[in-house]
């Protein structure tokens, strides 16, 4: 993106449960928005505690007392006042902490993890809030399926281990769900009970908090069973527009889409390249129709608050 200097860097919060799918969906948006421009921060990083000492005190990593929140505000604040931080490691393949790092502010920043909008200071330093809310048995196999994979645990622990959050789950991730400017829920097709990739459907919640893109015309009587734009309540009681898109979306389909919101962000449109991409459960590259929409859907109310801050 052809940014040169900024006044100050464009946040993003990426906030969900464990294994919602934050990376994934932060990964894409580093790509549209051009990796060199941003500084990717995992809240993680803030655990105050190691995993053998959690699992001695008793306290899972959802819990604000096994974080330090008070670290995580000042830093956030810092970044966005455009002065670097050193940042905390929490190393997850071994469960350790680690040095800390030197984080630099660059003109777009993706904070994801557990506890983002906890505090109202740090909610208030995010320009663009999403929280990821998927269906949870999806949750729980993509959980399973990372923690295997990639933190070295055993499919029994990270049972055990969802047994142990199913109280600290809705008493201090859900309630995060209330502050997002957009909800992603992605969730498998009827009578596709085994879909955890590629072919997920996935609706946006987009509230007026943010002044949305007008996708009303791809929205059709030929597009009824791949996109829907509904105005609907959300839990709360208040009006929300919410956009559907078809794990079954066409490639036709999907790149107007995609060529709509890529329209719609010229100031990124030198970075056209495969966005969606993920890797499946048999460790392969694929991609998901449904993922890049949602990345640029993000991606692009990241360029227009960047407009706004006068990020040029």
């Amino acid at each position: 993106m052809p940014l040169k200097r900024f006044d100050r860097p464009v946040i993003l919060g990426m906030v969900g449960d464990s294994a919602s799918g934050k990376t994934t969906l932060a990964r894409g948006v580093a790509r549209i928005l051009g990796e060199d421009r941003v500084a990717a921060i995992r809240t993680d990083d803030y655990h105050r505690f190691t995993r053998a000492e959690r699992k001695d005190n008793g306290l899972s990593a959802l819990d604000p007392r096994s974080n330090y929140m008070d670290i995580m505000e000042q830093h956030l604040e810092l970044l966005n006042q455009g002065k670097p931080i050193l940042k905390p490691v929490y190393d997850h393949t071994r469960g350790e902490l680690a040095p800390a790092e030197y984080i630099a502010p660059k003109p777009f920043i993706i904070v994801e993890g557990l506890l983002g909008y906890a505090t109202k200071e740090m909610r208030d330093c995010f320009d663009v809030k999403v929280y990821l809310d998927p269906d949870e048995d999806l949750r729980i196999d993509w959980k399973i399926q990372r923690d295997t994979a990639e933190r070295g645990y055993t499919r029994e622990q990270v049972l055990a281990s969802l047994d142990k959050r199913k109280t600290d789950s809705p008493t201090y991730i859900h309630p995060q769900r209330a502050f997002a400017d957009i909800v992603v829920q992605f969730a498998r097709p009827e009578g596709q009970a085994d879909e955890r990739g590629a072919h997920l459907d996935v609706r946006h919640i987009l509230r007026p908090t943010l002044p949305h893109p007008n996708l009303a015309p791809l929205v059709d009587a030929s597009a009824k069973n791949e996109l829907s734009l509904d105005l609907t309540r959300d839990e709360d009681g208040k009006p929300v527009d919410v956009l559907g898109l078809s794990g079954a979306l066409t490639d036709e389909r999907a790149a107007a889409l995609e060529n709509l919101l890529w329209d719609l962000i010229p100031e990124a449109s030198h970075l056209r390249e495969n966005v969606g991409e993920f890797t499946n459960a048999n460790r392969e590259q694929v991609v998901s129709h449904p993922l890049a929409l949602s990345q640029l859907l993000i991606a692009y109310h990241m360029v227009k608050a960047a407009l706004g801050v006068h990020v040029i």
